[in-house]
């Protein structure tokens, strides 16, 4: 009988934001796939984890996956744990599951602390749609292509970026999107220092060109302004507002349905009209 691969889920900072079934997981599985060993092992440490483990990492991830999935398919639970966050995204781990489910191998979450979507939350941009862009490319051209292809993309985007890469980033996005475009930088999250900047690209770039910034980083900049919803004057509502009226609108509602329409303040409309 096959056995399971469990993706669990691990803190992103604070080793307090654990869960109590990602604990009883890690436990109860037969070994677990770590991206770094001696990181993992000192999250099984503080829980009295005794688990053996294997590692599984961008380096090793073809060999590792046939042994994993073979150890699996022997009848072996194994849980696929990252250094932080949830594996499989923007990770590694995500070709360890496509392995799995190309052979019919049951795959289970344990959810955990994603810091995508805890940088989004806490970003002050709009939440409603969002597009996760991950780690931009070490080659310069790619970093550009790449941050170009988005110029009109109308959701609020994330990326993830090493602090050592934050300078260069920011200019190429300032290059790429316009300096006005508001961004926040949100760094440490659930840990002590844990800090969101609310600027624009431009002030960013400018605060960051020659200063260091420490910790791990998340970037959120705010989509393209939809260039298919111009503005309405308030002329073009005051005559949307008569039209209605010649069709048999008493004024008021006209006025109403016109501010709804256009955005402007249905007072306003009203007394054009009048």
């Amino acid at each position: 009988m096959n056995g399971k691969l469990y993706v669990v889920g691990t803190p992103i900072g604070n080793l307090s934001d654990f869960s109590p079934r990602a604990i009883e997981t890690l436990k109860s599985v037969d070994f677990i796939a770590a991206e770094d060993t001696r990181v993992t092992l000192k999250l099984l440490n503080k829980f009295h984890i005794k688990t053996p483990m294997i590692s599984y990492h961008e380096h090793n991830m073809r060999e590792r996956g046939d042994i994993i999935c073979t150890k699996i398919k022997e009848g072996e639970n194994c849980a696929l744990v990252s250094d932080a966050g949830m594996p499989a995204v923007s990770d590694p781990g995500e070709q360890l599951v496509m392995q799995c489910a190309e052979r019919g191998i049951e795959v289970n979450v344990v959810p955990g602390p994603t810091a995508m979507a805890s940088a989004l939350a806490i970003s002050g941009l709009p939440t409603g749609r969002f597009t996760f862009e991950g780690f931009l490319s070490m080659n310069k051209k790619n970093r550009r292509d790449h941050l170009l292809s988005l110029h009109d993309e109308h959701r609020t985007m994330i990326f993830y970026e090493a602090p050592h890469k934050l300078r260069a980033t920011l200019r190429d996005m300032t290059q790429a999107f316009g300096g006005n475009r508001r961004v926040s930088i949100v760094r440490e999250l659930t840990k002590i220092h844990e800090e969101v900047i609310r600027t624009t690209l431009e002030e960013a770039y400018n605060k960051y060109k020659d200063d260091f910034i420490k910790g791990e980083i998340v970037i959120v900049i705010e989509g393209a302004p939809n260039k298919e919803e111009k503005e309405i004057s308030l002329e073009d509502a005051v005559s949307f507002a008569l039209e209605l009226i010649e069709g048999g609108a008493k004024p008021s509602e006209a006025a109403k349905r016109a501010s709804e329409f256009s955005g402007h303040k249905k007072g306003e409309i009203y007394k054009a009209i009048i």
